[in-house]
């Protein structure tokens, strides 16, 4: 019986943290990471996706601009702060992944409005796509942190609520598990 358990395969996931970066000159402020692997097997993901304006000039408040897809960097992730987070079934994982591609220039629509297609229309969206309700703060949707806090809050039995500065959420994180190719481990 004990040989059964050695045997079965460790259970993975994807887990996605929301995250907020409170106004300065870094965008975007509205953001999720994607972390994990899939159930069904496949390499680990460490990634993030924000969309924000292509180019920060005056245009962003007088209408529409050029939009893009954005993956934050690491010391941007760190100065931020995670608010909460989701397990993943690997269909809302491929669902996220597909409206990504949705806003990214390259593959969808990357039309950019401070006012009805910002970052955090985009993290509405993808938090629509893994089911979470209560999305729909209109006098929000220039307020990453308190729209990111209302979502939590209506939230609170889908979610793990985090509430740390990134540094000290990406402490507690463990490292991802290699991906075994034949014999060989790739080290992350």
């Amino acid at each position: 019986m004990a040989w059964l358990l050695i045997a079965a395969p460790a259970h993975a996931a994807v887990t996605m943290t929301f995250w907020s970066h409170e106004l300065g000159n870094s965008f975007p402020h509205a953001f999720f990471t994607l972390r994990g692997t899939p159930d069904a097997g496949g390499p680990p993901i460490d990634t993030s996706y924000g969309f924000t304006a292509r180019s920060l000039t005056p245009a962003i408040l007088l209408g529409t601009v050029a939009g893009k897809l954005e993956v934050g960097a690491r010391g941007y992730i760190a100065s931020s702060d995670a608010r909460f987070s989701v397990t993943l079934t690997d269909a809302e994982y491929g669902q996220v992944r597909a409206l990504a591609a949705a806003w990214d220039a390259k593959t969808g629509d990357s039309r950019y409005n401070l006012n009805q297609r910002n970052c955090i229309h985009f993290v509405k969206e993808a938090a629509r796509t893994i089911g979470l309700t209560g999305l729909d703060h209109p006098k929000l949707m220039k307020r990453p942190r308190s729209y990111l806090l209302a979502v939590a809050a209506a939230n609170r039995a889908a979610i793990t609520t985090i509430d740390l500065p990134g540094k000290a959420y990406l402490a507690t994180l463990p490292p991802l598990a290699p991906v075994q190719i034949g014999a060989t481990a790739i080290p992350n």
